[in-house]
């Protein structure tokens, strides 16, 4: 679906375009086209790369989806793919915008994502000394409104491990707090491979050899790397963190099992005792001085439960009961 489609010159719009004139925009000095899709149809690709002349493998990427973040160059044009992670609820939303950038035009598309990036266009439009640097500064602009999307994501997660860590200690809540700790790590993982593929691609607009679209806007996306540099540095903080409070969960689980089979050792050792006695006693020897006591077996009886009263008195202030 076309979202816009908005010709500029010298960082003025001049105006909205139906897409069948973008390529007289085009042969315009000074002039670039900047054209929004979401949730694009084969048709409306088709027709995009047929006005705007886009290479056929950045095409066929941008119409299966699905691609690692990354910065292709084709020629003069550059090919730019980035995930948009957002919170839904508890949860991680993932979608994927699509750029293609040149010297004249931008294109991105949107699949999959509920985010809208029409503050970025007034963002620009707010800025006519800006926006006159070209298509590489709306490249800048929109890759700076991606990763702003993952800083409260970062919060968010870093907010659920907090309210874990809170329980960590609470007893019989280990398994509990394994299981969440493990669903946590998993969304950390998608965003880890959402932010490392996109800091890597981003380093190769600000140093060395920059492709000719983004030559005037270096500093601009040196600013978008040291984002992605700060958010990459969370993730693995956090990721530690994880790693640390499943050590510890995994250790009160021991405590837990220790104390159970003292318990358990210690009740083992009463009866033990108990079951000494009465197997002594229980003997059928003919001779045995307290078969004819009068008070034989009540004293047996008195002996057995002292004996088994003292065992659990030692193993209750040694705290194994």
């Amino acid at each position: 679906m076309l979202i816009n489609c908005v010709a500029y010159q010298h960082g003025v719009k001049l105006a909205d375009l139906p897409v069948e004139e973008v390529s007289d925009y085009l042969k315009r000095k000074d002039c670039f086209v900047w054209v929004a899709l979401r949730d694009t149809t084969e048709a409306e690709l088709e027709l995009m790369q047929e006005e705007f002349g886009l290479h056929d493998l950045a095409v066929e990427d941008a119409r299966h989806g699905h691609q690692r973040p990354k910065i292709e160059e084709y020629g003069d044009e550059l090919f730019v793919v980035m995930h948009i992670v957002e919170m839904d609820d508890t949860e991680l939303a993932v979608g994927e915008v699509s750029i293609f950038v040149g010297r004249n035009f931008i294109l991105s598309i949107r699949n999959r994502s509920k985010q809208s990036f029409l503050g970025v266009r007034g963002r620009c439009e707010r800025e006519p000394e800006l926006l006159q640097l070209g298509s590489g500064f709306v490249l800048y602009a929109l890759m700076d409104a991606v990763v702003d999307l993952y800083f409260p994501v970062i919060d968010e997660l870093e907010s659920q491990l907090e309210a874990i860590e809170e329980h960590l200690f609470d007893k019989g809540a280990a398994r509990s707090n394994i299981e969440q700790l493990y669903t946590l790590k998993s969304k950390i993982v998608v965003l880890k491979h959402t932010v490392m593929p996109l800091m890597e691609a981003t380093g190769k607009l600000h140093g060395g050899r920059v492709p000719p679209v983004c030559a005037t806007t270096q500093e601009y996306f040196r600013d978008v790397y040291d984002h992605l540099v700060r958010i990459n540095a969370s993730i693995d903080a956090v990721r530690d963190t994880i790693t640390t409070a499943i050590m510890v969960c995994q250790s009160a689980v021991s405590i837990e099992q220790n104390e159970v089979n003292k318990r358990l050792a210690a009740w083992a050792g009463i009866f033990a005792v108990a079951t000494a006695f009465a197997g002594i006693w229980g003997m059928n020897f003919q001779h045995m001085p307290e078969l004819d006591s009068v008070y034989g077996y009540p004293l047996a009886l008195c002996a057995i439960a002292g004996t088994c009263g003292y065992l659990y008195y030692r193993f209750k202030r040694s705290g194994w009961l």
